[in-house]
């Protein structure tokens, strides 16, 4: 066959034309897609945008933009965490912080873990392990785990945060409801230059003694206050299973 070619090319017999028509096939039957097309048919990188779902998560977004102290309150499901990553992954990636710190507190949901074993960080991973998930949902593991190894993303309890100062940082303080008035107090402090901090939590979801959590208490200080973002969620806006917010109801 390719002798047969060869010689009818040689001889000036050969078609290019008509061997295209006859023997070229496409690459994805019954499409007309070509590499030369200026428009593929498939995309050639893939973008997972968020985008809000109800009324009050859009104020939440809009509101991380334009304050550099944000306060989320709602029931879960309402996407708090999820939406307060997602943003710092978000202002990561285009460069308008240096890193994202999480954080959240080590407290047990009434029941004792009890003894750990492994290190520091070994002990600590069930708690922060929420944080791990939206993460992940957010980068590819191999991206995660290159960003963790590199420092541009850092989980750390609440108990490791005292004395620092969080300069050009996107930070999450997660569960904030587990935090007493004197723990959100020093982290709100915490507070750096060119940096954006996100609180959420649910006060009516605290493993604590009622009078222990601080976050009820501290957003109603703080919402009288000048260029700092209260948004307050309710069960209208949760996005999980239609009958969560059903229980929140009566429960």
């Amino acid at each position: 066959m390719r002798k047969r070619a060869t010689k009818r090319r040689q001889s000036g017999h050969f078609n290019a034309e008509a061997y295209e028509e006859d023997k070229v096939r496409s690459l994805f039957p019954g499409t007309s897609w070509s590499p030369d097309d200026k428009e593929p048919m498939r995309d050639q990188s893939y973008t997972k945008n968020v985008k809000p779902r109800s009324k009050n998560q859009a104020e939440l977004m809009e509101s991380i933009d334009s304050h550099n102290l944000v306060m989320a309150l709602g029931p879960a499901g309402t996407g708090k965490t999820y939406l307060a990553v997602a943003k710092g992954v978000e202002a990561l990636e285009k460069g308008e912080v240096g890193r994202i710190v999480l954080s959240r507190p080590a407290v047990e949901a009434g029941e004792s873990i009890g003894f750990l074993p492994g290190a520091m960080e070994e002990k600590l991973a069930p708690y922060l392990r929420p944080l791990y998930d939206a993460l992940a949902d957010r980068l590819s593991p191999k991206r995660l785990k290159a960003l963790m190894a590199e420092g541009l993303i850092e989980i750390a309890p609440i108990g490791y945060m005292r004395g620092r100062t969080l300069n050009n940082a996107f930070v999450v303080v997660d569960e904030a409801q587990n935090c007493t008035y004197a723990q959100l107090k020093m982290l709100l402090t915490r507070l750096g230059w060119n940096s954006t901090m996100v609180v959420t939590g649910d006060p009516a979801q605290t493993d604590l003694l009622p009078e222990m959590s601080g976050l009820a208490t501290i957003a109603e200080k703080l919402e009288t206050v000048d260029n700092i973002g209260v948004v307050r969620l309710q069960k209208e806006d949760i996005v999980r299973h239609p009958l969560v917010a059903s229980m929140l109801t009566v429960l």
